[in-house]
C-alpha cells in the first residue's frame, strides 16, 4: 500500500543547476534586448521626428513578437518554477519564427533601396541604416535560439528558483513590464500615425489622427 501510495505523488522537480539559470536569464535578456531595440526606434520616431513606414513598423512587430516568445518562458517560471519542454519549444519556437518574418522584412526594406544614388530611408547609425541593423539582429537571433533550443532538454522540468524574491524574479517582471510597457506605446504610435485609415502611407510625414479629428490641418 504503501509502495502505490509512494507511486501516485510526484516527486519534485529537482533544482535548477548553472544551465537552467543561464536559460532563464537568456531569455530576460532575449525579451529585454528586443525591446530595448524597438525602444530605440520609437526615440528616432518621437525625438528627431522619423515616421515609420509600412515596412519599418512591421520590424518593430517582429522585434516585440520575438521578445514575447521569451516573455512565455518567463512568466511560466514565475508561476509554475519550472519550465517544461513545451513551454520551451513554444516559446523559442515564437521567437523564431518572428526573427524569419523580422529578417525577410528587413531584407525586403533594404533591398528597396540598394539602388545606385539612393540614400535610403531614415537616418544612419554607425553608417547603417535602422533596417539594416534590424536585419543583422534578426539574424543572430536566429542563431542564438537555435542554441537555447540544443540546449534546452538539458534544463526542462527543473525548478527554476524565479518565484522567490531575488534577481531572477526581479529580472523577469522587469522584462515583462517593460514589454509591456513598449508595446502599449507602439500601438499608440502607429495609431496617431495612420489616423482612421486602413492602410499607412508609403511615405508618412506626419500623424494623421490630429488631422483626421481636426486638431491640426
Amino acid at each position: 500500500m504503501a509502495a502505490t501510495m509512494h507511486t501516485l505523488v510526484p516527486d519534485a522537480p529537482p533544482e535548477s543547476g548553472l544551465l537552467g539559470r543561464v536559460q532563464y536569464w537568456f531569455a530576460c535578456f532575449f525579451a529585454l534586448g528586443w525591446t530595448g531595440v524597438v525602444c530605440a526606434g520609437l526615440y528616432h520616431q518621437l525625438g528627431p521626428g522619423e515616421h515609420p513606414c509600412p515596412l519599418c513598423v512591421a520590424q518593430r512587430m517582429f522585434m516585440l513578437l520575438a521578445a514575447l516568445g521569451a516573455a512565455y518562458i518567463i512568466r511560466s517560471a514565475l508561476i509554475s518554477g519550472t519550465v517544461t519542454p513545451r513551454v520551451y519549444m513554444t516559446g523559442w519556437g515564437l521567437s523564431l519564427v518572428a526573427a524569419i518574418g523580422g529578417s525577410f522584412t528587413s531584407w525586403r526594406q533594404t533591398m528597396l533601396q540598394v539602388m545606385p544614388g539612393d540614400k535610403g530611408y531614415g537616418s544612419e547609425v554607425l553608417g547603417l541604416h535602422l533596417y539594416h541593423w534590424a536585419w543583422i539582429l534578426f539574424q543572430l537571433s536566429v542563431v542564438a535560439i537555435g542554441v537555447a533550443l540544443a540546449f534546452a532538454h538539458a534544463t526542462a522540468d527543473r525548478a527554476v528558483p524565479a518565484v522567490r524574491p531575488g534577481a531572477l524574479r526581479t529580472a523577469g517582471m522587469c522584462a515583462l513590464w517593460f514589454l509591456g510597457a513598449v508595446i502599449a506605446v507602439s500601438m499608440l504610435a502607429v495609431f496617431l500615425e495612420e489616423g482612421f485609415h486602413w492602410f499607412l502611407p508609403e511615405h508618412p510625414k506626419q500623424y494623421r489622427f490630429f488631422y483626421d479629428v481636426g486638431i491640426m490641418g
